[in-house]
């Protein structure tokens, strides 16, 4: 076998070379040692593979193709591999396909192609035996991904992945040594009560935050609300701190509201427009809404026989969507060919994105209310716009029975423009005579320039009219430059220290206006819950027609339409030309949340009866505090001093029963006096009714029904009146509560049973009224203090009545 190799050998040196000679040099590779690392030679010996001892040339003898400037090498089952003889190409001998010497047993190495014996050929590696290096230094010769190279994408893609390959091994390293430290949980028992633990922090630490970031800490004192008047319709200045209930004084001798007033029925309807801001998918709601509020006879009419529907005449009801979703583009354009009572506006459906100024661009073009009707009016204001008329739209079923009627006649009388737009959410109910009786009485209301003034005296805010020299009250403007006019948000925070430093009579006060437009007699209203003494509450506020056309057009309020709506729309009105001129007016008796929202809002359905009782009892309080008030009097020339326990001023503090509810209790889940299953549905819902007998019942034998029975009918409710009542019920978040708000105000009777029986009823029992520490209060239907009773021995032939403290 080996003398046909070298037969072979011979022949191919015989054989002349094609191309130019080609200079071969060897050279001596190290000896093998025997102290080598066996592992590594056979290593070395399986993973590089030996050089051939042909030249490095463009063709063969043989006519066979070779690759340019590339070494051949031996095969791997080559007589040199298995010998351990690598032979290295480059030697100083003669040219010669064959090796003139013996080779080094070294294993190979690769090298460059080109070979040199000088002295300026590159030095050797230190190491043969270790491919690392030579690996390394083409690293190092790469550029690297700082340098701007001409690299391809396919080397830049691999550069990613072995980056991301690093920072996974990264990861699973750090992963290890944290799985080794001993406070690590590796068994699945551990694990589990690890994760247990770690979410109940989190859970806590999230009711931390909303506890800390909720500013409603503490029930609101709504009694004091329904007792006290509202003192100023000017715009509340910043100065005033949020949490002051009754920021202004007022006169000892002051009268508790009473709605409406005795001209009521003088005055023409005002023209609403009330659009319901709804979505796509709230069908259900606004079914519940067409056959409620927006169209029943006592919504509508008020209570006990109403006014035939005269008032609300002119009130108009339209569901507010923004574009539908494709699912429901079908659907929705079903339902307003059905019911003709929905608007589509050209924006994407949001809550805080602008929604509510664009319905307030759509309404300033295309929101139109009835006229007004013939009717025995003695008043109707002038109004700028009160000429411009449109044909009147496709009528919904629940749109007023006047325009029914003009239509069925063939009579279609030209429609106007409202004198107020009402923006309203889906989860409110409204009762439409009450809010168009409110917003009437505003608009016929002669307006009157007020100044707010910070008294050092009582340490409290005083507003006060301006008087002309007759002694009667004047709407001119007074000028800027006889007051110190306070700035309208102050740069540092609003402490009781500030407030202590004003100057004496200090009045605070809007900016002067910065756009000079022509007086107008249109009033400028903006009707709703004042919350925080900031602004109108979202669920429902009303802005006069004039404010509308303003925020329509102004190119500076179309600049502010993200953020919490019902904030934005407060300072569009402080950023407009006549702000100081704005009635900020305020109801925030008669407004409230749902029973069971467990908000600060939120209290039982509230009638004129039970306000007219609550009146009386925080009437009774303030005498008593005023009575001390004299009592603490100093020596002359000093001013009175005001104790801690004032409910006025810009840190007074309320009594807490201000806020108390006989059927709610704020943070608290409502439930029901008596098991739910011995309760008929009429029974559930007349314990809703704040300060009614079922709502203070207390569950012992055979009390359920003198309670039932002795309820107040309708009529008894309103006090004979039509109107005094509730208007907004908000916060309904479920259907069932939906339900409960309809029954409660739409339905039950008139005069109950026992009101027939006798006109002055009494109950075969004395009631005794209990707080929730056993102590017996004054009871509203003997308006006198009961004996102590201990709770669970009542005397005998007494039923128990319950009255959280």
């Amino acid at each position: 076998m080996s003398s046909g190799r070298d037969s072979l050998s011979g022949s191919r040196a015989n054989e002349p070379l094609l191309g130019p000679p080609i200079h071969i040099e060897e050279e001596y590779d190290e000896p093998y040692s025997d102290t080598d690392d066996a592992a590594a030679a056979h290593a070395n010996r399986y993973q590089l593979s030996a050089r051939t001892p042909f030249p490095a040339s463009t063709s063969s003898p043989n006519g066979f193709a070779l690759p340019r400037n590339q070494n051949l090498l031996y095969p791997h089952g080559s007589e040199y591999t298995r010998s351990n003889v690598n032979l290295s190409p480059c030697s100083t001998a003669s040219a010669t396909p064959n090796p003139s010497r013996s080779s080094s047993p070294a294993p190979l190495y690769f090298q460059s192609s080109s070979c040199s014996s000088g002295e300026d050929s590159d030095p050797e590696p230190e190491s043969p035996l270790l491919l690392g290096a030579s690996l390394g230094r083409r690293r190092e010769e790469a550029p690297r991904w700082w340098q701007v190279t001409t690299a391809s994408s396919t080397s830049r893609r691999r550069r990613r992945r072995r980056d991301a390959a690093s920072w996974v091994r990264t990861a699973k390293r750090v992963t290890r040594k944290l799985v080794r430290l001993p406070f690590v949980p590796k068994t699945p028992l551990t694990i589990i009560l690890t994760l247990a633990l770690l979410t109940g922090f989190g859970a806590s630490l999230t009711f931390l935050l909303i506890y800390i970031l909720n500013p409603d800490k503490e029930p609101l004192p709504w009694r004091g609300y329904c007792t006290i008047p509202p003192v100023s319709q000017a715009p509340p200045p910043s100065i005033i701190p949020p949490t002051a209930s009754f920021p202004f004084i007022p006169p000892h001798n002051f009268t508790p509201p009473s709605f409406p007033p005795e001209n009521m029925d003088s005055l023409s309807p005002a023209g609403v427009f009330v659009g319901v801001l709804s979505m796509d998918t709230s069908f259900d709601r606004r079914m519940y809404i067409r056959s409620t509020w927006a169209s029943h006879a006592r919504s509508r009419n008020g209570a006990g026989r109403g006014d035939g529907g005269e008032g609300t005449s002119r009130t108009v009801v339209r569901f507010v969507l923004g574009l539908p979703r494709k699912d429901w583009e079908r659907r929705i354009q079903l339902e307003m060919e059905m019911y003709k009572d929905i608007v589509i506006l050209p924006i994407h459906e949001n809550m805080n994105g602008g929604k509510s100024h664009a319905f307030f661009t759509w309404a300033s073009q295309h929101a139109w209310v009835p006229p007004v009707y013939a009717g025995s009016w003695d008043t109707r204001p002038e109004l700028s716009y009160a000429n411009i008329t449109s044909p009147p739209p496709p009528l919904a079923s629940h749109d007023p029975l006047h325009a029914h009627k003009d239509h069925a006649i063939g009579e279609r009388r030209p429609w106007v423009r409202p004198d107020f737009v009402v923006k309203a959410d889906d989860d409110s109910f409204l009762m439409l005579a009450e809010l168009e009786g409110r917003l009437r009485v505003e608009l016929h209301t002669t307006p009157s320039k007020e100044q707010i003034t910070f008294e050092d005296s009582t340490s409290s805010f005083i507003a006060r009219q301006d008087l002309d020299s007759d002694g009667q009250s004047t709407t001119q403007i007074r000028n800027d430059t006889d007051i110190h006019t306070a700035p309208l948000d102050p740069p540092h925070s609003v402490d009781s220290h500030t407030l202590s430093e004003l100057p004496h009579n200090t009045l605070i006060s809007s900016p002067p206006a910065q756009v000079s437009q022509p007086d107008s007699s249109d009033p400028l209203i903006y009707w709703g819950y004042l919350v925080k003494n900031r602004f109108m509450a979202g669920e429902l506020y009303a802005l006069s027609w004039q404010l509308v056309t303003w925020v329509a057009n102004d190119p500076h309020v179309k600049t502010m339409t993200r953020g919490a709506e019902d904030k934005q729309t407060s300072k569009w009105m402080r950023i407009h030309p006549r702000a100081d001129e704005i009635r900020w007016a305020s109801e925030r008796c008669w407004i409230y949340d749902h029973p069971r929202a467990g908000t600060v809002y939120s209290h039982g359905f509230l009638f004129p009866s039970e306000v007219r009782r609550v009146q009386r009892d925080v009437l009774f309080d303030l005498k008593q505090f005023w009575a001390r008030e004299r009592e603490r009097n100093l020596p002359e020339g000093q001013a009175p001093l005001v104790v801690s326990t004032s409910p006025f001023g810009p840190y007074g503090t309320s009594p807490s029963w201000w806020s108390r509810s006989t059927v709610s209790s704020f943070g608290a889940r409502y439930t029901l006096p008596i098991p739910a299953s011995e309760l008929t549905t009429e029974q559930s819902v007349e314990a809703l009714v704040e300060g009614s007998e079922m709502s203070k019942l207390i569950k012992v034998p055979g009390a359920i029904d003198p309670s039932w029975q002795f309820r107040e009918g309708r009529e008894k409710r309103y006090e004979g009146k039509r109107l005094g009542g509730t208007v907004v019920v908000h916060y309904i978040k479920k259907n069932m509560w939906f339900l409960e708000t309809a029954m409660a105000f739409l339905e039950g009777d008139d005069v109950t049973e026992a009101e027939r029986t006798d006109e002055h009823p009494a109950p075969p029992k004395k009631a005794i009224a209990l707080n929730t520490n056993g102590n017996s209060i004054r009871a509203h239907a003997q308006d006198q203090a009961l004996a102590v009773v201990q709770r669970g021995h009542p005397p005998e032939g007494t039923w128990i009545l319950r009255r959280d403290a």
